[in-house]
């Protein structure tokens, strides 16, 4: 499995809730923090609802 990196580049103040919650499920917490995490479904849909959000990079 790839290993993906994730980081937050837009602010979550005024998002809509669930959108700030599955930022905090992915572990990211400030602008430019990053967290790498494996390539999986849950971690794709997460991307997916908070993608106008994130940054994310596949990692070898």
């Amino acid at each position: 499995m790839a290993e993906l990196k994730i980081t937050l580049k837009r602010s979550i103040i005024g998002r809509p809730l669930n959108q700030r919650e599955t930022v905090k499920a992915l572990g990211l917490k400030k602008i430019n923090s990053s967290v790498v995490k494996n390539d999986g479904a849950s971690i794709l849909g997460m991307i997916k609802t908070v993608s106008h959000l994130v940054d994310v990079e596949e990692v070898k």
